[in-house]
Parts: C-alpha cells; structure tokens; sequence
C-alpha cells in the first residue's frame, strides 16, 4: 500500500548559508513519498546558487517571487503542493531524519488534522541551547483550543497537516506579518483534533541574525 504524499513547504529569505542544512534533513528523511516545495521570496543573497545542486532532485519544485513576506510565500508552497498532507520547515531550522515516519502514523485517527512534535533548540552554529520548559507550551492533544488560546505551544515547523484542513479554514492570513501560525492553528482547533510525537524531531534555530521571532513588538502588535 503507498503511503501518501507529505508536501513539504519551505520559505527561505536571506538564508542561503542555513538552507542546505534545512534542505537536506528533508530529502534525507526516513518516510520516502515526499517533495519538497522550496519558495524564493526575493532573497537577495545567493538561494539560487545554493539550490542549483537539489534541482536535479525530482522531489523538489523551486519557485522564485519577488519579495512579500512569509505569510504570501507559504501560501503560494500551499497552492503549488501536490500531496495529501503539507508540512513546513523554514530555511534555518532542521529536522530529525525520521520526524515523518513517527508522525504520520498518528493520522490513523481521521478525526486528526494536525500533528507536531517536540523541539530541540539550537544556536548559529547547530550546538543545543538549553531553555527552560513553559508550562503554557506544554504539549496538548484532542481538541486544544481552550490551551492555544492563551499562548501558541505549537512549533509551527513542527507540524504536519491534513491538506483538507485547509480546504476548510483558508490559508495563511497575509494581514498579519508574525503569529500566522498561531491564527491558522485557532481556525483548525475549531475542527480538528491535535495530535503530537513526544520528541524533539525539530531542530530550532534561536538567537541569529533576522530572525523574524525577535521582533517583539509586531509580534505583540499582531497577537493583540
């Protein structure tokens, strides 16, 4: 029996010196029926040269926009993936080799539509950083928007989605430039069960340069 596909979307702006690390723990995963949906949202340094070696791949499909933010770039990934499900890892992060393998099971409950995991925190440099557990970002299954509502706990590179779900609740909300995971995870809370793989299966990066989490106040702006 074929197991199905999981379209994997990635984003990638001013990135290029990360992105093979991203790029390669997805073609490395352990759960085969993939492709990888790279979007190029007008990064000035060098994504194309750096992606020229994967497009021989014919799991990955490369596409290039001029630059609108996150949230556009995603959903075009959205709109271009062919598979059943999407997952998504950003350019700077990374994934443990069998991440997929130990979620997909999981949607053996078709009232599932969401899956995540637990993450690993890392510096510029790829060494582990230590942070300490919040007790709002514990881990939740079932329906879990009475916890999502009062913090995000999900990792949104950490996930896996039903493709149906967002035939049901939309797509990325462009209105917003940080927290449009938290939004979508809401919308989806409503209609589905949350599931999750009690390991970190991601690799996070914290504490570089551009990264868009720092950004607290659009954060807080946007979350209001």
């Amino acid at each position: 029996m074929t197991k199905p596909k999981v379209s994997v979307v990635m984003t990638c702006y001013k990135y290029a010196h990360f992105l093979p690390e991203a790029v390669e723990s997805v073609l490395a995963q352990t759960y085969k029926n993939i492709e990888l949906i790279m979007v190029n949202d007008g990064s000035p340094d060098n994504t194309d040269e750096v992606m020229q070696r994967y497009l021989h791949d014919p799991r990955v499909v490369y596409i290039k926009q001029e630059n609108a933010g996150q949230a556009v770039a995603k959903n075009n990934g959205i709109r271009a993936a062919t598979g059943e499900f999407i997952a998504f890892l950003d350019a700077d992060d990374s994934w443990h080799e069998r991440k997929l393998e130990k979620q997909m099971p999981l949607f053996a409950n078709p009232a599932v539509g969401v899956v995540y995991c637990r993450v690993r925190y890392m510096d510029e440099n790829g060494a582990t950083v230590h942070r300490e557990p919040r007790e709002l970002h514990e881990p939740r299954a079932g329906k879990i928007t009475e916890h999502i509502f009062r913090d995000n706990l999900i990792p949104f590179c950490a996930t896996v989605v039903r493709r149906e779900c967002f035939d049901k609740v939309g797509v990325m909300d462009t209105s917003f430039r940080m927290g449009i995971d938290w939004d979508l995870w809401l919308r989806m809370s409503v209609h589905y069960e949350f599931d999750y793989v009690d390991e970190p299966l991601l690799n996070y990066r914290v504490g570089h340069a551009g990264q868009m989490s720092k950004n607290y106040l659009v954060r807080e702006q946007d979350t209001m």
